[in-house]
C-alpha cells in the first residue's frame, strides 16, 4: 500500500504540541486522503524542496504505478474479481497513487521557488526579519531558546526543526527581527516569545528516497498460477 515519509519527534514546546501531527509533511509515511486539495493560491518552496516533489512524482508515474499495474493484471487474470484479493488490493492501491500523483502535479504547477541565500530586497543596513527561509533563533518565558527554519508546506520536517510559513509558529515569527516580542497562540492558551536572532542561510532538505516497501522495490519472486 503506498504511503505518504513522515517524519515522526520548561512549557510546551510549539513543535511538541498538537499542531505537530498537523504539521507533518506529506510522504511516505500517511495514506494520502482521496484527491487532498493543494494549498491554495501560490505554493512557496525551496529549491530543494521542490526537487523532492518533483522526484517523488516521477517515482510514482514511471516506477510504482507500472509495477503495480503490472499486478493487477496479473491478479486479473487468476479469475472472478471480485473474490481476488490480490486483484482489490492491487486497484485500492492504484487510486491511491492515483490522488497522489495528481497532489504533486498541483503542487507543483503551483510552486513559487524562494531561495534563502538570495539577497532580501529593503534588507541592506536594516536588521534582518524573517520572513519564508529565515532561520530564526528564539526563547521562550523560561529562557529556553530553539532555533527554527521557515519554509514551505511539503517541506515540514520536525526532525531539522523546519517549521511551515504558514503553522501558528511561523506566522508568530513572521516579519519579526531580533530583539523583538511576539505572541504565539496556542490551543491552550498563548505564549510570549522573544526573538534572537534572525539569519538566511542554506536550508537542507532531506531528499525523496523510494520507500523500501514499495512494489517498485520489492524483490520480485515468480508468481505461481
Amino acid at each position: 500500500m503506498i504511503f505518504i515519509g513522515v517524519h515522526p519527534r520548561s512549557l510546551v514546546h510549539p513543535l511538541d504540541s498538537p499542531w505537530k501531527d498537523y504539521e507533518m509533511r506529506k510522504g511516505f509515511t500517511r495514506k494520502p486522503q482521496r484527491d487532498e486539495p493543494a494549498t491554495p493560491g501560490k505554493n512557496y518552496i525551496t529549491r530543494s524542496g521542490l526537487q523532492r516533489l518533483k522526484d517523488e512524482h516521477r517515482f510514482l508515474l514511471t516506477r510504482e504505478r507500472p509495477a503495480v499495474t503490472e499486478v493487477v493484471a496479473w491478479a486479473a487474470s487468476n479469475g472472478d474479481r471480485s473474490e481476488n484479493a490480490d486483484y482489490q488490493y492491487g486497484k485500492r492501491r492504484l487510486r491511491q497513487i492515483d490522488g497522489r500523483i495528481r497532489f504533486l502535479t498541483k503542487r507543483i504547477e503551483a510552486a513559487e521557488v524562494v531561495d534563502p541565500e538570495a539577497p532580501r530586497a529593503g534588507q541592506a543596513g536594516t536588521k534582518s526579519r524573517a520572513f519564508f527561509g529565515a532561520t530564526v533563533r528564539y526563547a521562550n518565558a523560561a529562557g529556553v531558546s530553539r532555533v527554527v527554519s521557515i519554509v514551505g508546506t511539503d517541506e515540514i520536517d520536525l526532525n531539522r526543526n523546519h517549521i511551515s510559513w504558514v503553522s501558528p509558529l511561523g506566522r508568530a515569527l513572521m516579519k519579526s527581527a531580533a530583539g523583538d516580542s511576539v505572541v504565539l497562540q496556542l490551543p491552550g492558551g498563548t505564549e510570549t516569545l522573544t526573538v534572537l536572532e534572525v539569519r538566511y542561510q542554506r536550508i537542507s532538505v532531506e531528499p525523496f528516497r523510494e520507500p523500501p516497501g514499495s512494489e517498485a522495490s520489492a524483490k520480485r519472486l515468480p508468481r505461481r498460477r
